[in-house]
């Protein structure tokens, strides 16, 4: 997914985006990347921590096998030893943690930081629950469009899937301001067919990408 920094004349491309959009409906869209969703040090640790034991024991068999042995102190040594030097290698080396969760949980996690930021932005609490959040977590190579009840009502799931499939497909171009981009265009779209925007229209939302 993207590796280059947001440009600050790309955070002036998005808003912009967003304030057009917005002048075509009484919807509000919010944008948020975050550069990870979570640490990761505990599941990596985790992984890590039963991974030194298949292969301590796969080692074990493996010289009994070739009729040697190995006092049980001196094992539990060497698995402690390993783990350790695994566990700094995490702790100095955080960019290593994410290839040793399972896509699953990093999914997971970046899923609840989309909620999260739904939710911390105050993104559902628009006057008539038509706010949308663009989501995209970097590290996890994760976007999700998460959408007030208001416009949940009206709108098919398929419809936000196909935006975030458009905008992934983008970010793995590493054209993610060019996707958030689209993706602003899209999601107006959608709510301007819906929500057309009316007189005494306010703006309810920052119109701006945050980073975190």
């Amino acid at each position: 997914m993207a590796t280059r920094p947001i440009s600050p004349q790309d955070h002036n491309r998005i808003a912009d985006a967003i304030r057009a959009a917005e002048r075509k409906t009484d919807g509000e869209i919010y944008c948020v990347v975050a550069h990870a969703s979570d640490g990761y040090f505990f599941p990596a640790a985790s992984i890590a921590a039963f991974a030194t034991l298949i292969v301590g024991l796969a080692v074990a068999y493996g010289l009994e096998a070739w009729w040697l042995t190995i006092r049980l102190p001196h094992f539990v040594l060497a698995q402690l030893l390993a783990l350790g030097c695994l566990l700094v290698l995490l702790w100095i080396l955080p960019g290593l943690r994410i290839h040793l969760v399972p896509r699953r949980l990093r999914y997971q996690a970046a899923h609840a930081n989309a909620m999260k930021q739904f939710l911390a932005r105050n993104v559902h609490r628009t006057s008539a629950r038509t706010g949308v959040l663009v989501f995209v977590s970097i590290a996890e190579r994760y976007a999700e469009i998460v959408a007030d009840s208001g416009i949940d009502a009206k709108v098919g799931q398929d419809v936000w899937d196909g935006m975030v499939g458009e905008l992934t497909r983008y970010a793995g171009e590493d054209r993610l301001a060019d996707g958030f981009v689209r993706a602003i265009e899209s999601v107006g779209a959608v709510l301007a067919e819906h929500f057309p925007v009316t007189a005494g229209d306010t703006n309810e939302l920052d119109d701006h990408l945050v980073e975190i």
